[in-house]
């Protein structure tokens, strides 16, 4: 299953591998100037580099996997994702309202962070069992059954931003694949009506004044329109070259809730100005960039899947919350990939490279 002997330095995506490393060490930076202002002992960025050590363990581990491994244990993958789901729902640690978190030590791991990788597995692992026959119902609706189980577990937590991303790399994925545009209608009309039964009988109380706050900031700017408008504040103030690592008055002083996860966009946009903002959106263009370049490169489906799928997962995260910063979308939890705080997120997005960068090697 491992390959230790046969790496090559051309087989190896280092301008991929570079451009998540220096999303990292910019990541790391906003969580140390977010731990400045909490008086604490660099609580969060001590974790943090923790996770990172372990993700970068996982990452090179997955790359000397061979990549046939993925395929054959993908429905493994996806077992694991359902009884880890369906677990955390009965021992594990209710966080703000959330039961998605099992606790260890002072450690915590969210198993949706590792579903995300299950779906992508088993997802790629019938579109390329299933011999291009994409418009046939089975395909669909079979999917479709895969992908809603783990997002009733999900909603039962409940966790909306994350619940979306799943269905977000389903959707995204089936459209790519070719699926008949009458299931893509039927789809979008059973959305609307599963949204309007959310709203009244799933979506906690905060949920929907996130909504809401979306719809019209300025109805409860002291309320739940506060978080949006002190993160539009901020990126404001930074304006070109920001106030400095450390000196940014709405995150040092609080003002700015969350910094260290949905918000940290607005740190760096405080902190290190539109010059700092813009590294960061260039090194998320590089990153997509990479992928695609091994989707269009590869002649495998279940490799051209799964970068695909990776791909959504990745680019969803970016505009939903950056676009929960700045106001264009609902903020809905959706941490920053690589940037926010957060040890379960970045140890199994550094998984997700290193399985990226095995394929790339098969590939060439």
């Amino acid at each position: 299953m491992l390959n230790l002997n046969k790496f090559s330095s051309r087989d190896f995506d280092w301008i991929m591998f570079g451009a998540v490393m220096l999303l990292t060490t910019i990541g790391m930076s906003a969580i140390y100037s977010i731990d400045l202002s909490r008086g604490s002992e660099l609580g969060y960025l001590r974790k943090q580099l923790i996770a990172l050590g372990i993700g970068l363990a996982l990452s090179f581990i997955a790359y000397f996997t061979q990549y046939t491994f993925y395929r054959s244990s993908a429905k493994w993958w996806y077992i694991a994702s359902f009884l880890l789901l369906l677990a955390v729902l009965v021992f594990g640690r209710d966080v703000r309202g959330t039961k998605g978190w099992f606790m260890v030590g002072g450690f915590s791991f969210q198993p949706v962070e590792f579903a995300k990788i299950g779906l992508i597995l088993i997802l790629s692992y019938i579109i390329s069992r299933f011999g291009r026959r994409f418009d046939k119902p089975l395909f669909f609706f079979g999917t479709a059954i895969v992908v809603l189980l783990l997002i009733g577990l999900v909603m039962l937590q409940p966790d909306l931003g994350s619940a979306v991303l799943l269905g977000l790399i389903w959707f995204g994925l089936m459209c790519l694949a070719g699926a008949r545009r009458r299931y893509i209608f039927l789809l979008v009309v059973s959305v609307t009506l599963v949204g309007v039964l959310g709203w009244f009988f799933l979506m906690a109380d905060y949920q929907k004044a996130r909504l809401m706050t979306f719809v019209n900031p300025e109805r409860d700017p002291l309320g739940a329109g506060y978080n949006v408008t002190q993160s539009i504040i901020a990126i404001g103030a930074g304006q070109m070259f920001g106030r400095g690592l450390g000196f940014g008055s709405q995150s040092q002083l609080r003002f700015l809730p969350e910094a260290q996860t949905d918000f940290i966009f607005s740190v760096i946009g405080e902190e290190l100005g539109m010059a700092g903002a813009g590294v960061v959106i260039f090194l998320y263009g590089v990153l997509l960039w990479r992928l695609i370049l091994l989707i269009r490169r590869t002649n495998d489906d279940f490799i051209s899947a799964a970068a695909s799928g990776v791909t959504i997962l990745f680019a969803g995260q970016f505009f939903v919350n950056i676009g929960a910063g700045i106001g264009l979308m609902p903020v809905t939890g959706v941490t920053l990939p690589f940037i926010s705080y957060g040890g379960s997120s970045l140890i199994m997005n550094f998984l997700l490279i290193g399985i990226m960068e095995s394929m790339m090697r098969r590939r060439n």
